[in-house]
């Protein structure tokens, strides 16, 4: 009896052939509510190489703070246009790419509101289970009290906030190193 793992108890390396019909990278469809926003970044390994077949997905609130999911019964306005699911898988050089709005705030796990922030999944090859992170705004005041964030320690919590790209305004820069000096926040799911 072999032990060894196999091809089948991976998340990848077959993204880029099985989930094709699944990629959505632009999540704004006409008549939804905020401002687009472009959130772009690159995955690497432990060693700084570029990550060619990962899969990126995010799930995230409309600008009002609402889930598109029927569970999220409070009284806030969803947008049917606005799914608030995309999933983005990283080109040769590592890159991926969202068109999306900036999240309203959603409560938290003790009832308090939560900042701005979008899920972050990311599948790749080798791995036996898909890891989880966060992706949070730039210069958001509600940062100081999210509970989530809060929870990570301050030398880290840099790897979860996205930074600004000053020549386009409405651009934000969230890069994911998987392990190593600089590894992002994955948390426990």
């Amino acid at each position: 009896m072999s032990l060894e793992t196999s091809a089948s108890q991976t998340v990848g390396p077959y993204l880029h052939i099985g989930l094709t019909w699944l990629v959505t990278e632009n999540l704004v469809a006409p008549g939804v509510d905020g401002q687009p926003i472009t959130i772009s970044g690159v995955v690497t390994d432990g060693d700084g190489a570029v990550v060619p077949d990962a899969l990126v997905e995010i799930w995230q609130a409309n600008t009002h703070g609402r889930y598109a999911h029927p569970e999220d019964t409070r009284d806030l306005p969803l947008e049917a246009a606005f799914k608030g699911f995309g999933r983005s898988p990283t080109d040769k050089d590592g890159r991926f790419r969202f068109t999306t709005v900036k999240p309203g705030r959603v409560p938290g796990p003790d009832g308090t509101l939560q900042a701005p922030h979008i899920n972050v999944t990311i599948f790749m090859r080798g791995m036996l289970r898909h890891l989880v992170s966060r992706i949070y705004f730039p210069d958001d005041p509600a940062n100081a009290k999210d509970p989530v964030l809060s929870s990570v320690p301050a030398a880290r919590r840099g790897t979860l906030v996205a930074t600004r790209t000053p020549s386009k305004p409405h651009a934000l820069t969230w890069n994911v190193r998987l392990q190593g000096d600089g590894e992002t926040v994955f948390f426990d799911t």
